[in-house]
C-alpha cells in the first residue's frame, strides 16, 4: 500500500483499469446492448469498486460484479437479486441504513462494513480466468492493506480462496458455510478471522442451499468477533 492511498484513489483507479481484454470486451458490450427491462439506464460498464469505510470492522468480499447488477449501476451487489439478499441481510445486522440497493445514488450507506471482491469487471458466465483474477489482485490487496477491521465475510469458495491467498493461510481449512479461518499475525498485516458464507447468488438462495436465517448467523457472528453489540 502507498501511505497516500486511499478508498477513493483505488476506487478510481479501479473504475479506469483496462488491464484485462476479455473483461473491457464484455463489460462494454453488455453496456451496449443493455438487457431490455434497463433499456433506459447509462450502464456504468467500467470496474467496480468497492463500497463501505476504511474504518469498517467487518470486510465482506464477494466475486465479481454482475453483467446487469454492480456492471449497470457502479455499486457492489447493487441492482440485482444477489445484491437484495446481501443488503436486507446487513440490513437486519445493524450495517446498512437501509434494506434496498437499486442504485448508488439512492441512500444506502453502511455502519462499520465495506464490500468488495477479487474481480473488479463483470466476467462472461460469472467465470473470471485466473489470469484476469491475478491482474486484479493488487486493487484487493490495496483495498485490504488499507481497511482496519479484523474480521472479513467471504461471499463463496472464490472470495475465500482470494483472502487466504493474501493472508498466507496455508493450509486452509475446507471451504463451507459457517466454517472459520484463523488469520495469524505476521509481519506486514494483522491478525483476524475469516467467517465463510454460501454466495448469496440465485442458484444458492433459489434452491435453498442458502437461506436468509443461515445468513443472519453469519453476519451475527461476524458482529460478535468484530466486537460489535448483538442486534435486538
Amino acid at each position: 500500500m502507498r501511505t497516500e492511498d486511499t478508498l477513493v484513489r483505488i476506487g478510481n483507479d479501479v473504475a479506469e483499469c483496462r488491464l484485462c481484454p476479455r473483461l473491457v470486451d464484455w463489460r462494454e458490450q453488455v453496456a451496449r446492448d443493455k438487457r431490455a427491462s434497463f433499456r433506459e439506464w447509462e450502464y456504468w460498464g467500467r470496474g467496480v469498486p468497492a463500497f463501505g469505510s476504511a474504518d469498517a470492522k467487518i470486510i465482506v468480499v464477494g466475486l465479481a460484479p454482475a453483467a446487469h447488477g454492480a456492471n449497470r449501476t457502479g455499486r457492489m451487489f447493487t441492482g440485482d437479486r444477489s445484491g437484495d439478499w446481501l443488503y436486507r441481510a446487513m440490513y437486519r445486522a445493524g450495517l446498512a441504513n437501509q434494506a434496498e440497493s437499486i442504485d448508488r445514488h439512492d441512500g444506502l450507506t453502511l455502519k462499520s462494513a465495506l464490500v468488495t471482491s477479487p474481480v473488479k469487471c463483470a466476467p462472461p458466465g460469472n467465470k473470471p480466468t485466473p489470469a484476469e483474477r491475478d491482474a486484479c489482485r493488487p486493487f484487493l490487496d490495496r483495498e485490504l492493506a488499507l481497511v482496519e477491521g479484523r474480521v472479513f465475510v467471504a461471499l463463496g469458495g472464490f472470495a475465500y480462496q482470494a483472502l487466504c491467498s493474501y493472508f498466507g493461510i496455508r493450509p486452509r481449512p475446507k471451504f463451507g458455510h459457517g466454517v472459520e479461518a484463523e488469520i495469524p499475525p505476521e509481519e506486514g498485516h494483522r491478525d483476524g478471522v475469516i467467517v465463510c458464507s454460501y454466495h448469496v447468488s440465485q442458484q444458492n438462495t433459489f434452491t435453498g442451499r442458502l437461506t436468509e436465517e443461515m445468513l443472519d448467523q453469519v453476519f451475527s457472528r461476524a458482529r460478535e468477533l468484530g466486537g460489535l453489540s448483538p442486534i435486538d
